[in-house]
């Protein structure tokens, strides 16, 4: 018989959080209808962060999934000396602010073997691909949590049938765990892209700020601020929560899907 009073606790729980973001969303849908901003956001200057935020954030969530996934693979598989040592290490941007993740990065390029790879490479810290690195640095540990989770969703048995029948193992890893799995990457492959989109500690440290260059949404939402532009902000702001509500409604609806037709 279910408890009437934990129930309520819950429920009111569950209604205390939803009022919390729902009174902040309208403050902030409020404050962008009464101000006015006396230097107006320009539909270039918007169209420019946008573009860049998404294709910097799609580039650097695509790298990182292509680290991720053998990554996440050999240690979901496999047991070796120093496993749990290196779990940590490459799950460290989980918990290490973005802020360091990203002076580490700067003070990487004042060493001999940084500024050796701007040579080789061209510029980078300053410039368009300092976002990518700092997106790509940010967003890694959290596609590898979510890879490696959607890899041991899935039982070796299956792996281990496909290789008595004479598959290899890139075959049972292609052809068996990465369908079997495939929600689960989809899943986390938009969730890294979201978490990438929202970046903003390490990007202007090793990007900066500098607009119509290195200006992303969040940097955009960065410089109104910094110019006691709230108005501008606002409207920056509820760009960047539209965006981030259409992917979690993506990621919910592809979920929910998948789950329906595995039943």
């Amino acid at each position: 018989m279910k408890s009437r009073l934990f129930f309520t606790i819950c429920a009111a729980a569950l209604a205390i959080l939803v009022l919390f973001f729902i009174v902040l969303i309208a403050a902030l849908i409020e404050h962008h209808g009464k101000g006015s901003s006396a230097l107006p956001v320009s539909r270039g200057e918007i169209v420019f962060a946008l573009a860049l935020t998404l294709i910097t954030a799609l580039l650097s969530s695509a790298v990182s999934m292509c680290f991720a996934l053998p990554a996440a693979y050999l240690l979901a598989r496999y047991d070796f000396p120093g496993k749990h040592l290196i779990d940590a290490l490459l799950f460290l941007p989980l918990v290490l602010s973005p802020v360091a993740l990203g002076a580490m990065l700067l003070l990487f390029f004042n060493t001999g073997a940084g500024q050796a790879i701007e040579r080789l490479t061209g510029p980078i810290v300053f410039e368009t691909p300092a976002i990518v690195l700092a997106q790509f640095a940010v967003v890694v540990g959290l596609s590898l949590s979510l890879v490696k989770s959607a890899l041991e969703q899935v039982t070796p048995k299956y792996e281990s049938v496909a290789m008595t029948l004479g598959a290899t193992e890139w075959q049972a890893f292609s052809k068996v765990l990465l369908p079997l799995s495939r929600n689960g990457i989809v899943t986390a492959f938009l969730l890294t892209w979201a978490r990438a989109v929202g970046e903003f500690g390490a990007t202007v440290m090793l990007a900066g700020a500098t607009p119509m260059k290195t200006e992303t949404l969040t940097i955009a939402i960065f410089l109104r601020l910094s110019s006691a532009d709230t108005h501008g902000a606002a409207l920056l702001i509820l760009i960047s929560l539209v965006i981030s509500f259409i992917i979690l409604v993506t990621v919910r609806t592809f979920h929910a899907s998948g789950r329906q037709s595995a039943m």
